[in-house]
């Protein structure tokens, strides 16, 4: 059973940073790409960041570029994403998800529950 699980949001104020973390089990971490989408409260799913299966290649949305890091361990099964400098309007719900293939040309097939992150002062 493929699982997702997100951890390390909370309550930051704006200008500083966070550490997500995505657990990952029940299926072949190394052959996947993923990818960190959010959602604001009261709107739709945003992508905000993807990575290759190996690591080779990583995308941002244009709103967090210079400010967000994806990087993962394919030893530990492990997915991150590092926001600094945070903006009140990076507070979303952040879920990690599994694409179906090695790269982000592959729809997105599994998801995890989400990890809150608020960014007030």
């Amino acid at each position: 059973e493929v699982q997702l699980v997100e951890s390390g949001g909370g309550l930051v104020q704006p200008g500083g940073s966070l550490r997500l973390s995505c657990a990952a089990s029940g299926f072949t971490f190394s052959s996947y790409a993923m990818s960190w989408v959010r959602q604001a409260p009261g709107k739709g799913l945003e992508w905000v960041s993807a990575i290759y299966n190996d690591g080779g290649r990583t995308r941002y949305t244009d709103s967090v570029k210079g400010r967000f890091t994806i990087s993962r361990d394919n030893a530990q099964n492990t997915l991150a994403l590092q926001m600094n400098s945070l903006k009140p309007e990076d507070t979303a719900l952040y879920y990690c998800a599994k694409y179906d293939g090695t790269t982000w040309k592959y729809g997105m097939d599994y998801w995890g529950k989400g990890t809150l992150v608020t960014v007030s002062s």
